[in-house]
């Protein structure tokens, strides 16, 4: 009988140890920024977190089910279907099984999820290009400009763990696997669109290639939408209409517009910010570029276009479409990848420095107006 090699166990669980580390230790210090903020401002910092903009809904959902919306004094009606059920079904589990309300079972739920969704982001980059690229790519997820939603009982976080992992068990050629997660983020929200594309677009260029799709392929294809299209049938029954849950998300102003009310809001800034604006939109395109001449896997881009796209081209709020955005963690490895070529003394500060960065703007956004 021949004794493990803990050496060499050791050495295979680094990265994720240190993928998974790095990125606790940029949302410690992003609550820790928070906290003294919130101390110094007089303001409940964990109120904020769990306690204000969607979370509430989630909550309502989580406690009452469906059935609740207010009319706003323009005669706008805002309704919870908006929202999809898997968060707000997990806050309601763990609140039945621990001494805690929903409102903190969520703020557990997005922290365990976050990590999830680290560990599965770093098995991508890992995958992709190297496991010093997947952790760096874990670690800046963690340092997102809007990174702070990530501490909040908000459902970024778990839906970029199913995305992320989902989209793993594709490189790995697990398709079954990564239809099922897809079709779990499908309960998420309704950004699985892209997870849904992705898969369905490498399938096809799979059989355009092969002129043959595998059984299993095929069967992880079909699995993959059935999470989100319950939702919207659900919705439809419930409303006696088939378009309901678009008409619900319309009222709330998130409808498709093809990017008309982003280009409005342009128009409408003072040319300062305008011009800004467009530089980051530019800075935007650039990243895609780089995606694509990066080589990125088929199905992390599609994903990855998809989710900026979609992003894009609705009428909502303008501030949210940062935050919609995060979950498209392709965008961060053409940097992974150029901070992987430095040393670790030159890496280390600059992500120390853009955790403080992003922290700062974390606590300054919450304790001031906040995310819609």
């Amino acid at each position: 009988m021949f004794a493990p090699d803990t050496s060499r166990l050791r050495r295979l669980s680094r990265p994720t140890v240190l993928a998974l580390g790095g990125y606790a230790a940029t949302r410690v210090i992003g609550l820790v920024v928070l906290a003294i903020a919130a101390a110094v401002t007089g303001e409940d910092g964990l109120h904020r977190l769990k306690g204000r903009w969607d979370s509430v809904w989630y909550v309502r959902v989580a406690e009452h089910g469906y059935g609740y919306e207010t009319t706003l004094p323009n005669g706008d009606v805002h309704s919870d279907l908006a929202f999809f059920p898997l968060f707000p079904a997990l806050e309601r589990g763990l609140s039945s099984v621990l001494p805690v309300d929903a409102a903190t079972a969520g703020l557990l739920v997005s922290w365990t999820a976050g990590l999830a969704a680290a560990w599965g982001i770093h098995r991508c980059g890992a995958h992709v290009f190297s496991p010093r690229a997947g952790v760096l790519l874990a670690v800046l997820w963690g340092v997102y400009p809007t990174a702070f939603v990530q501490s909040m009982a908000y459902t970024e976080t778990l839906f970029t763990a199913l995305a992320a992992w989902s989209l793993y068990a594709v490189l790995r050629e697990r398709w079954i696997l990564a239809g099922l997660l897809c079709a779990v983020a499908g309960l998420t929200r309704p950004t699985a669109v892209a997870l849904i594309a992705a898969l369905g677009v490498t399938a096809l260029v799979l059989l355009v290639r092969d002129r043959r799709l595998p059984r299993r392929t095929l069967a992880g294809v079909l699995i993959a939408p059935l999470g989100w299209l319950a939702y919207l049938v659900y919705v439809g029954v419930r409303e006696g209409r088939a378009t309901a849950y678009f008409d619900v998300q319309a009222a709330w102003g998130n409808s498709i517009d093809g990017g008309v009310a982003l280009a409005r809001f342009i128009v409408g800034l003072p040319w300062p910010a305008a011009l800004g604006l467009c530089a980051a939109l530019a800075l935007l395109g650039r990243l895609l570029v780089l995606c694509v001449r990066q080589g990125q896997p088929l199905p992390l881009l599609v994903y990855t276009c998809g989710v900026v796209f979609v992003s894009l081209v609705g009428a909502a709020y303008f501030g949210s479409r940062p935050r919609l955005m995060m979950p498209a963690f392709g965008l961060l490895l053409p940097p992974a990848v150029a901070l992987a070529r430095l040393r670790t003394r030159t890496v280390v500060p600059v992500l120390a420095g853009l955790a403080l960065a992003s922290a700062g703007y974390g606590a300054f956004t919450l304790l001031g107006p906040g995310p819609p």
